[in-house]
């Protein structure tokens, strides 16, 4: 790890860094995501059948589906700091701002990996259009940033406490509750067959609520981290 006269960018690749080396190795919350987003996908598939879905149940279904994928790992990258006592370590090696950009990094790139595999097999299992995929990309780059970042400074918040799984959801609901309408409303639409310019609301939304997430979790990170 590098010290703290070290640049930012090199201590929050540090960081970064550390964290993929671990989870490479255990692969705890890679594989907890995957398995309830694969699972979840089956029990809806085998449900429905050939009982099709509207375009805003099938946006709904596929958002409700990650966030709780999401609930089921990226609270993992502040607790397996506590659980295996290197929390004291990461804080005098490394400033504030590095660790929250270092842990925002791998929540993004976990959540980056597993939405490439989630998201095809979503597409295959319920037959949703995919005339317009490349725009449902980008509505899921922005949902997938918005949602790490909001995560992220929860993880941390919640990191101490007695019943991690439970909390996690609960305080992360609340936070996320805007950036989910404002997912589920773009996608339904370009499952619908809207263009970029029809969505061009939702976007400037998204781009605000990520902009806004980061802000602020930087500036209040350095107070829960210091706690």
């Amino acid at each position: 790890m590098p010290n703290k006269s070290a640049g930012l960018t090199s201590r929050a690749l540090a960081v970064f860094s550390k964290d993929l080396r671990v989870e490479l190795r255990s692969k705890y919350a890679f594989n907890a995501i995957l398995m309830f987003g694969i699972t979840t996908l089956a029990v809806v598939s085998f449900t429905l059948g050939q009982t099709g879905l509207s375009e805003r149940l099938l946006a709904a279904l596929f958002w409700i589906i990650m966030f709780f994928a999401a609930m089921a790992g990226l609270a993992q990258v502040f607790i397996r700091e506590e659980e295996t006592g290197t929390v004291l370590a990461l804080k005098l090696s490394a400033d504030p701002t590095a660790v929250y950009i270092g842990k925002l990094l791998f929540n993004f790139s976990l959540m980056a990996l597993i939405s490439a595999v989630i998201t095809p097999v979503f597409f295959i299992f319920t037959d949703a259009p995919v005339d317009n995929i490349l725009l449902f990309v980008l509505v899921l780059i922005l949902g997938v940033v918005g949602l790490c970042a909001a995560t992220t400074i929860v993880a941390a918040i919640i990191s101490k406490a007695g019943i991690k799984g439970a909390l996690f959801a609960v305080l992360s609901f609340p936070i996320l509750f805007v950036l989910l309408l404002l997912l589920v409303n773009a996608s339904a639409r370009v499952l619908e067959g809207a263009t970029i310019g029809g969505i061009g609301t939702e976007l400037q939304g998204l781009i605000a609520y990520a902009g806004v997430m980061i802000v602020a979790s930087l500036m209040l990170f350095k107070f829960v981290w210091q706690e």
